[in-house]
């Protein structure tokens, strides 16, 4: 059991860790050569350039104004200073919303921390439980005496712990109720005030039903042509690209290794050589440039006959400017015409030149083959689709409402921002989702079980008595006082946090195998799981196994109706192992956050071998992200031992309120200065925030009650019972009043917004501003050069127009028209002859209607060309 001595010793290690960190940021941060490291946001906004040292060669790497470093700490405050709206203006809501659950801590912690040492330290203080306790093989030490533990069983004091426990949730409810309705208002004025996005107008569409006679992207046109006739804009198929993409990755990557072998063959003048065979340690030895020469050449090629299997369908749906897309590909981005002659082939239009310089790419059977996998291959083409609307009141509409009778097929929901699609997942089967999601839960279920095993060592090296009296020979090297306090004080918590290095990287490794569709939702999975683990491992296992250990002896000689009299005992006893980890990793980590090691090393690695020209540099940069997926558990840590321990051990308060102080000005200034967030997603995450404090809130509640119980306080015990039944009818109550906002967009608000956008911009093409915003990413460098558009897209269609269809019968039609017909009974659509297009049903109505069948004669053909 630590005692005072040793939690001194390590919170000096850490206070003087965290004190080298920021040294070392404040002296690497102001060098021009690591300007790009600590400022990269403001690079990529193109608001910071190179900074320039007249004089000598080294002042264009050292900075040599001496003044500058005696205000080595002017970070913290300039990090405080941007006010709240300009810095959502300048890194979004999602980054100033996580910053404000550091803020809930505060608001929250710093008044319990208050209380408790105002009103329970001297309660628990004067008592002499430990001291009468019967218990003799009970170890502790002097934080125990102003715990909990320290209270005679039986006492009349614990109904201070009563009425403190009604202040903390009280008080604990009333800010998350503040908070929740402060972010549930920043997120609607956000969405009412934010530009125009593609994602405001965009459904994502999954499960699309097979059809035998029209293609996907057929289907959807004229499904939606039906349904939401005068919303409908146009759409874009998901398509199955993630061969392409790995090929791409791939080429990018001998790219990269080409630039670094010029560059060495331009500083030794010899021309580098590689192995060929594994890991580049065996095979015959070749020469580097040729050999990535020959690579990229191949990859080139099969990139560009992926491209022709892959937009095949693209093509009849674009051949106004598809055309012009392909000669681009061919002469700027892979710098050969295999693709343009292959598509061109495809279409009947290939000239003798473009024949021959086919011929000397690619061999005739290899395109007879390719051509074939193109035909034959159905799985190119998902059965999903990203359908955009004339206005966020259609996509609401469509988003928030049930397409069919079948609750399964013509699934919508809210497209996630380009920038946040996951596209390698878009391409997995709908129906496979549950059979993967339900094999990641038993994956997760054994993770979490078998991590007990390093858990139980971190909680032997906790335990000093329990080694000597197992292993007597280490008595001498355990008896050193120095030694002895730095195992017990800080040896725990760092390798605790060792363990967990790896743990976020297999956490996102399966949400990613679950399928969901975008980065945010993967981020929003990986955060659950690691909350489930973080209670399970770090709080339960730690204060089980610890206990088990601890008290092995003292269980093995009494009888077995004191055993919840020791658990309920030793509990608070583990507060001294949780204060050792929250100082290493939430004093020195934090530090070590802003120094940036790791980006740092490979900016320099990549500057010195790859960088060539600009463009290199700014891709060498690693802005990085707040990383939700991790952050927001490690808070939730805070949070659980903070409500738990406040009551029990106050002890643990001071440490928490530095950690979340500590956390708030570092990561404020690395959302200003450093983090890129890779997508926005208006805050809703806040949900997941605010339903997890809520638990860590209960299971505080129901610890108390336990503790209360074996400290034969029984009678006592009843009155907390109302403590949680309040606090989960509070969590619903908020759930029903705010959790809407960040789950639905009120048709209300999108009515408001495009009849002002309407007003203000009456000439907006945005059939034009839509049509590519969610192409494949391996296709969007290329789509995005095209200037060619469409030229019946300047205007938006608001007459009924036919939809064309290559179904044999009207039995698939998805929805009846609104034509009524008197004394019709069924709801269904007449069985039809083959017809060459089906029109969009008019809204004329036909009296005394009682069916919403549709007549023969409503149906006509499309003009003759």
């Amino acid at each position: 059991m630590a005692t005072l001595s040793d939690i001194a010793l390590a919170a000096a290690i850490n206070i003087l860790s965290a004190f080298i960190f920021f040294v070392a940021f404040a002296i690497l941060r102001l060098q021009p050569f690591n300007d790009r490291v600590y400022f990269p946001k403001w690079y990529l906004k193109g608001l910071r350039t190179d900074p320039v040292h007249g004089g000598t060669l080294m002042r264009k790497f050292v900075n040599l104004d001496w003044k500058s470093y005696v205000r080595f700490l002017n970070w913290m405050p300039a990090a405080i200073r941007m006010p709240e709206l300009e810095l959502i203006d300048h890194a979004g809501l999602d980054s100033v919303v996580y910053l404000r659950i550091y803020l809930i801590g505060l608001k929250i912690f710093v008044p319990i921390a208050f209380l408790a040492w105002a009103v329970l330290v001297p309660v628990n203080w004067t008592s002499d439980g430990l001291a009468n306790s019967k218990l003799k093989n009970l170890t502790s030490s002097d934080i125990d005496r102003i715990s909990i533990s320290n209270v005679q069983s039986g006492s009349q004091r614990f109904w201070a712990h009563i009425v403190i426990a009604y202040a903390f949730t009280f008080l604990t409810c009333f800010v998350l109720l503040k908070e929740y309705e402060k972010v549930a208002a920043m997120r609607l004025h956000f969405l009412a005030s934010e530009k125009r996005r593609a994602d405001q107008f965009t459904v994502l569409v999954r499960n699309i039903p097979p059809d035998p006679d029209e293609s996907v992207g057929e289907l959807v046109e004229h499904f939606f042509l039906v349904n939401h006739p005068d919303t409908y804009l146009t759409h874009q198929v998901v398509y199955n690209a993630n061969t392409l993409a790995k090929l791409v990755k791939k080429k990018k990557k001998l790219q990269n290794w080409l630039v670094y072998y010029q560059n060495k063959l331009e500083r030794t003048s010899q021309r580098p050589e590689i192995k060929t065979g594994f890991l580049g340690l065996c095979g015959a030895k070749v020469d580097a440039i040729d050999h990535h020469n020959a690579e990229i050449d191949r990859l080139s090629k099969e990139v560009s006959i992926m491209i022709m299997m892959l937009l095949r369908f693209f093509f009849h749906l674009c051949n106004c400017f598809m055309t012009g897309f392909l000669a681009y590909c061919c002469n700027g981005l892979y710098s050969d015409c295999s693709l343009y002659s292959l598509c061109k082939l495809n279409f009947g239009t290939l000239t003798d030149a473009e024949g021959n310089c086919l011929t000397q790419n690619l061999s005739l059977r290899m395109i007879a083959l390719e051509r074939d996998k193109v035909t034959n291959d159905p799985k190119s083409t998902m059965p999903a689709a990203f359908v955009s609307f004339k206005s966020r009141w259609g996509a609401a509409v469509c988003a928030q409402t049930q397409q069919t009778r079948n609750p399964t097929s013509w699934l919508t929901d809210w497209a996630p921002e380009p920038r946040d699609v996951y596209w390698s997942n878009l391409a997995i089967p709908y129906v496979s989702l549950t059979i993967r999601r339900l094999i990641m839960a038993v994956a997760f279920f054994f993770l979490t079980f078998f991590f007990m095993i390093p858990i139980a060592f971190v909680q032997t090296l906790a335990s000093l008595d329990g080694i000597r009296k197992s292993a007597p020979w280490l008595e001498p090297i355990i008896s050193v006082p120095f030694i002895k306090s730095f195992i017990q004080g800080f040896l725990p918590g760092i390798a605790l946090k060792l363990f967990l290095i790896f743990l976020p990287t297999i956490l996102m490794i399966m949400a990613k195998f679950e399928g969901f569709g975008s980065i945010s939702s993967l981020e929003r999975r990986a955060a659950a799981r690691y909350y489930i683990f973080n209670f399970v491992n770090i709080f339960l296992g730690n204060l089980l196994t610890g206990t088990a250990f601890q008290q092995l002896d003292t269980f093995l000689h009494q009888s077995a109706n004191e055993y919840p009299i020791t658990i309920g005992t030793a509990i608070p006893l583990k507060a001294s192992f949780f204060i050792s980890y929250i100082m290493v990793d939430g004093w020195a980590g934090i530090a070590a956050e802003v120094l940036m090691l790791k980006p740092l090393i490979i900016y320099h690695l990549k500057n010195f071998f790859l960088v060539k020209t600009e463009k290199d540099r700014e891709e060498a940069m690693d802005a990085g992200s707040i990383g939700f997926n991790t952050g927001e558990p490690r808070i939730q840590l805070y949070f659980l031992l903070g409500l738990v321990y406040a009551p029990v051990t106050p002890t643990v308060l001071p440490f928490i309120i530095v950690f979340f102080g500590l956390a708030y000005v570092v990561f404020r200034h690395q959302i200003i200065n450093v983090y890129n967030q890779e997508y926005e997603s208006g805050a809703a995450f806040w949900p997941d925030v605010h339903v997890r404090i809520v638990i860590a809130l209960i299971i505080s509640q129901i610890v108390l009650m336990g503790l209360l119980t074996t400290k034969k306080a029984a009678q006592s015990t009843p009155f907390l019972i109302a403590l949680p039944i309040l606090t989960i009818w509070f969590h619903r109550y908020c759930k029903g009043r705010f959790e809407s906002a960040f789950v639905k967009y009120p048709l209300q608000e999108a009515m408001m917004k495009d009849t002002l956008e309407r007003a203000t911009e009456p000439n907006l093409n945005l059939k034009a501003y839509l049509q590519n915003a969610y192409v494949h990413r391996v296709f969007k460098a290329s789509l995005d050069e095209d200037d060619d558009e469409d030229g019946d897209s300047q205007k938006w269609e608001t007459e009924s127009v036919p939809v064309p269809t290559k179904r044999q019968s009207r039995r698939g039609t998805p929805v009846p028209s609104k034509i009524s017909v008197s004394g019709a009974s069924s709801p269904s659509l007449p069985e039809r002859q083959s017809r060459r297009s089906t029109p969009v049903p008019s809204k004329i109505s036909v009296s005394g209607a009682s069916s919403p069948s549709l007549p023969d004669s409503s149906f006509r053909s499309p003009p003759e060309p």
